[in-house]
């Protein structure tokens, strides 16, 4: 096994499947079954989620809302996907926390460091929701301080695209995929990757990002082993 502890980012519009918006069912349980493959193997997993599938802060901001209000409805969004995911979890028998930076004690703990360690060690997945807590934060933002907090040895960014390209492959089809990039190469290039804030943060702590389909079905377990799956992403 090459990652022991990982920080699993999914995009809310990831959990849409073939809808316009809110959850799939199938697709959230397809995504429970790759992560139990990997906690099976003994992986500790940390997950952060989306919530574009919902609600997402900045359109809401666009449209006339106040934008700390939108982004706290976004936040909202987040746990609800993370409930969802919890729930789907445990139905495949993975046991698993959610943990969230707003306080909502009736449905998820509060954001507790050493607790939330304390899980991975004995083999919960938990999910990090609300984001940071704070407006003006991407849940990019979020999974890359969870993952320095946690110690987490890379970030998997799971995408509906097999990787990093130099165009986007949905629109262009002789886009170039990069197997291996250095932080210094992403920002010569322009690449979007995570937001600016989100990838400076990544940079600063020497925290590797693999950018793959999540898709496709065995991928996490083939990155987990040290497969060359997707685009990596380091100094």
């Amino acid at each position: 096994m090459k990652y022991k502890r990982i920080l699993l980012k999914l995009s809310g519009e990831a959990l849409m499947g073939q809808q316009n918006h809110g959850i799939d069912p199938i697709r959230l349980n397809n995504y429970a079954a790759e992560i139990k493959e990997i906690q099976e193997q003994g992986t500790e997993i940390a997950i952060v989620i989306g919530g574009g599938n919902i609600f997402r802060g900045v359109s809401g901001a666009s449209e006339g809302m106040d934008r700390v209000q939108a982004d706290y409805m976004g936040m909202l969004a987040t746990v609800i996907n993370g409930l969802a995911l919890q729930s789907a979890l445990e139905n495949h028998q993975v046991p698993t926390r959610l943990q969230t930076a707003i306080r909502i004690e009736a449905i998820a703990e509060p954001f507790i460091k050493r607790r939330a360690t304390r899980h991975l060690e004995k083999g919960r997945v938990v999910i990090f929701g609300s984001g940071t807590g704070n407006p003006y934060f991407t849940t990019d933002s979020a999974a890359v301080l969870r993952a320095i907090e946690i110690n987490a040895d890379v970030i998997l960014k799971g995408t509906r695209v097999d990787g990093i390209y130099d165009q986007d492959p949905e629109k262009n089809k002789s886009a170039i995929k990069f197997d291996q990039l250095s932080f210094d190469d992403v920002l010569k290039k322009g690449l979007k990757i995570m937001d600016t804030t989100a990838f400076t943060l990544s940079q600063e702590n020497n925290l590797p990002i693999i950018v793959f389909d999540m898709n496709t079905k065995g991928n996490l377990s083939r990155i987990i082993n040290g497969e060359n799956i997707g685009t990596r992403v380091d100094l």
